[in-house]
């Protein structure tokens, strides 16, 4: 099994790409079409609608089908969302690259939907977890890849990112449209510029939406070469079959499923852990934009450090779950994620945005524990219950927009705007506290 693990094992850093280099989005569009911040998180809404969508229609294909065409499936709905960026990027429509994004993110429905079961039944299942563990590993590889893409190759080369270094003199030629920068902020003065100078303004946006979709492409290009390896490689079969009808049936599975208090606990927590993971990584450039007065490349280093502390904690982790209980591991990190979620909230500035940084060495371990822990002993209805983990992914559509929303908001007098939306991640990981409690005192897992 040991190249047909690591063949699946390469699948995990391509929606680690997809998610990372799609975060800076959310700030990007909010200045390239001058929309609200609850407008903006709009992104992340329709990146992870894909996987609420497609989670259960992904695993039936695989049930009917097998797990090499649910690879296969995903890597071409995967391609042909990037290359919707290019329509997308000439006709200049936000909504268009909505769309694009959540076909896009059908496609890693049904890549997850595949690769972690598939990657849980290659061996032992006393060693599943851990084997888990080692395969989601590679995704904060290109987690780092796309970060890299996202700060160097679009970040630093939008003319709206040369509007706001124009406020320190880095580009003077920008400085003589800005009017207003001085006694407003930049997005009044992009508002500002967008009306005295339409013209220039439309050109610049279509540059910088230009600069957005070449990423894409290439990694479109990229999906579809790896699709024909996977299509043409003989990947074993390791499905378990029910062999009678009763157990082929999908009500009785999906009652099961639902009576089993471990696994159907851990999908509420797979919710929160992936909206907790999704808010800051997201909010991160937010955060240290307006706490600490870094340019939105600048803050995206930090996430690009939070992200080498995640991959880190990763390789950390599964070498003490040969010791430690899965559960009990992951209530510590749990515990330790809502504290700095503290400092975050309460201390902010410098000090919060290193606690944030910090914070991805916590979640490292999460989601591949969760569902680890949620499909123990299920054998042969995993494939249909790795959907609901996967469709629990759609935490990441739900809560951005919220804490986009508090952010517009600014509810809390004595916080700032940006320190008081991370209450809301803050919740998702005391929620994780209280599941991995349940598991290790309760369940006896």
């Amino acid at each position: 099994m040991l190249i047909p693990f690591i063949l699946v094992s390469a699948l995990f850093p391509l929606w680690g790409f997809a998610n990372d280099i799609t975060n800076p989005l959310v700030k990007a569009f909010k200045d390239i079409f001058l929309i609200s911040n609850t407008q903006s998180s709009l992104v992340q809404f329709a990146f992870y609608l894909g996987y609420g969508v497609m989670a259960i229609p992904a695993a039936l294909f695989i049930r009917r089908f097998s797990y090499k065409y649910g690879i296969v499936l995903g890597l071409g709905l995967y391609a042909v969302g990037a290359l919707l960026f290019i329509p997308a990027s000439i006709y200049g429509d936000f909504n268009y690259f909505l769309a694009a994004l959540c076909i896009l993110t059908c496609g890693l429905a049904l890549l997850e939907t595949t690769a972690n079961p598939y990657i849980l039944s290659m061996g032992s299942p006393q060693t599943a977890t851990k084997r888990l563990n080692l395969a989601q590993a590679f995704n904060p590889v290109g987690s780092l890849l796309g970060m890299f893409v996202a700060s160097n190759l679009i970040l630093n080369n939008l003319h709206v990112a040369k509007f706001r270094a124009a406020e320190k003199a880095a580009h003077p030629e920008y400085a003589q449209m800005l009017p207003s920068v001085v006694d407003g902020t930049l997005t009044d003065a992009l508002q500002q510029f967008a009306v005295t100078n339409p013209v220039q303004h439309q050109l610049m946006q279509s540059a910088d939406l230009a600069t957005i979709r070449t990423p894409y492409v290439v990694i479109a290009l990229v999906v579809i070469c790896l699709l024909f390896v996977y299509l043409f490689y003989r990947l074993p079969n390791t499905q378990l079959v029910a062999s009678d009808k009763r157990n082929q049936a999908l009500k009785p599975l999906f009652i099961r499923l639902i009576n089993n208090k471990p696994y159907r606990e851990g999908v509420v927590a797979q919710v929160f852990y992936v909206g907790a993971q999704i808010m800051c990584w997201t909010f991160i450039i937010h955060y240290g934009m307006a706490e600490v007065g870094l340019s939105a490349a600048e803050a995206q280093h930090f996430n690009i450090i939070a992200m080498c502390f995640f991959l880190a904690s990763r390789f950390l982790c599964t070498y003490l779950l040969n010791w430690l209980k899965a559960g009990l591991l992951l209530m510590w990190f749990a515990i330790a994620a809502a504290c700095l979620m503290c400092v975050v909230v309460f201390i902010g500035g410098k000090v919060g945005l290193y606690s944030l940084v910090a914070t991805s060495a916590c979640m490292s371990l999460m989601f591949p524990t969760i569902y680890g822990i949620a499909l123990n002993g299920l054998k042969a209805d995993a494939s249909i219950a790795s959907a609901g983990l996967v469709m629990a992914i759609v935490g990441g559509a739900l809560m951005p927009p919220l804490q986009g929303m508090i952010i517009d908001a600014n509810p809390i007098a004595f916080l700032s705007a940006e320190q008081a939306s991370f209450l809301l991640p803050m919740l998702c990981f005391v929620a994780i506290t209280i599941f991995a409690y349940r598991v290790v005192f309760i369940h006896k897992q």
